[in-house]
Parts: C-alpha cells; structure tokens; sequence
C-alpha cells in the first residue's frame, strides 16, 4: 500500500487538518508526494515574482498556519503529464466530496467544473473553501 514519504508527512502536517484527512485517504488509494504545505514569505514572494501566484505573503492560502492549500502531485512526479495531473485532481475532489470537505482545485479556481476558463493553471494545487469567518 503507498505511503506518504518523510518529506510529504512534513508538508502535509503543516496542513489544516481537514487537507490532512483527505489526503490520508487520498493515499491509501493512489502513491503521490506532498510537494508543499505552508509557504514563508520568501517562497510566497518568489512564486508572486515568477509569475505562479497571483497574490503576495501573507495573502496566500499557503501562508495560513495551518495552510490552507497543499501542492500535491501523483507519485512518480510528472508534471508534464496534464491528463493524469487531471486524473488525479478528479480522484482527490471526490474523495473531499464523499468525506464533506469541499475544495477546489488549481485548474479550477471558481469550482464550476470547466478548466478553459482558467488563466492559471496550477495542477498540484488544493484548497480548502471556507466561507467568512469559518478559517481556522
């Protein structure tokens, strides 16, 4: 059965423990890496920079303690494989469905299940949505 490694186990607990519970499941399913959990602000800021964030430190969702995004990706690492990022995403979704945790996924920012409304395309990225004043 897979497994998280050392490294995912520490991105993942630095995670909101709902991310935590779909995740572990997640992985009981399907080998993957958690390739990032919560983000200091120079990592924020570098993403911001290059262009894969939209938003600076302390605005992001990675920058919540605990983080309220993961980056996480099937294992063995490929990501220029879109369709199986795609696959994946599909699989984690529904698993947050089933478990009622609701999330969105980085190639579908407004949740609306349509991909070719997004202009950035973050395949590893999950989210938990919270409404206001709901965030822990």
């Amino acid at each position: 059965m897979p497994h998280f490694g050392n490294r995912s186990r520490g991105h993942l607990d630095s995670c909101h423990s709902d991310i935590q519970k779909v995740f572990n499941e997640v992985i009981k399913h399907i080998d993957c890496s958690v390739t990032e959990g919560y983000r200091d602000a120079l990592a924020q800021n570098r993403y911001y920079d290059e262009g894969k964030s939209k938003v600076k430190h302390p605005h992001g969702r990675h920058n919540k303690i605990p983080s309220l995004a993961a980056d996480v990706t099937p294992y063995p690492v490929d990501y220029a494989d879109l369709e199986r990022q795609t696959l994946f995403a599909g699989f984690v979704l529904g698993v947050a469905k089933m478990m009622g945790i609701d999330m969105i996924w980085g190639n579908d920012w407004d949740g609306d299940f349509q991909t070719k409304d997004t202009q950035l395309k973050d395949y590893p990225h999950f989210e938990l949505v919270h409404k206001i004043g709901k965030e822990e």
